[in-house]
């Protein structure tokens, strides 16, 4: 009988200090204000970004990009304009939208499979670096210009305000994992967080990355290191 009490005694200091442990863990893991970021995946699809004066020699002297829709990230939009990418032997893809609003370079962001499409061997690059990349032709309704380079494949990323990079833990240029629960469950792996004031919490995924994990039918999404 004293063995048995005893057992049950050091069974509960364990379970005790079980306890006490996870609570400290768990305590330290929260957020101290209580915040609790919400999370948006979305697919990136394939996109031009132009500067000024590209606008004006594809769709007309004195043209600017007029706005179509939102998008989630303040004060960016995509544009009514579109144009054509020719690649290599004339391939082409048509209606490529233009985002805004205009930046200080040009670019052109593509899914691995348009790559293929268009015969050009996509590098994989964080947006505004262009070190060793292809170029382009892109044709507007006044006109067209020839890229020597600034066509890529966007890798994966997340954008997250400072608040949302001290919830996860991470600062600029880290890396986390995205989990992507859905009829084809996925864990994508090297997401550049990229951190800045203006950001909405918000991960980006190109058209072969979101089909590939069926992104659309997706119950359940969570970030992690």
């Amino acid at each position: 009988m004293s063995q048995t009490i005893s057992s049950i005694a050091d069974r509960n200091r364990i379970e005790k200090l079980v306890r006490q442990t996870l609570r400290k863990y768990l305590t330290a893991a929260e957020p101290t204000d209580g915040y609790r970021p919400k999370l948006v995946v979305n697919i990136s699809a394939r996109h031009v970004h132009l500067r000024p004066e590209s606008v004006e020699r594809l769709f007309g002297p004195g043209a600017k990009l007029t706005p179509m829709r939102p998008l989630y990230q303040e004060g960016e939009f995509a544009a009514e304009q579109t144009v054509t990418i020719i690649g290599p032997r004339q391939r082409m893809i048509t209606n490529v939208r233009v985002l805004g609003p205009c930046r200080d370079y040009d670019q052109v962001e593509l899914a691995f499979t348009d790559g293929i499409l268009l015969g050009i061997d996509l590098p994989v690059r964080r947006s505004g670096d262009h070190r060793d990349t292809p170029g382009c032709w892109l044709m507007g309704p006044a006109g067209m210009i020839r890229l020597e380079q600034g066509v890529i494949r966007a890798e994966r990323h997340v954008h997250m305000s400072p608040r949302d990079a001290a919830y996860y833990g991470v600062q600029h240029g880290d890396r986390l994992k995205l989990r992507v629960v859905s009829r084809c469950p996925t864990v994508l792996e090297g997401l550049l967080c990229r951190v800045d004031e203006r950001y909405k919490l918000e991960v980006h995924l190109d058209t072969d990355e979101g089909n590939a994990c069926d992104l659309p039918s997706a119950t359940y999404v969570e970030l992690f290191k």
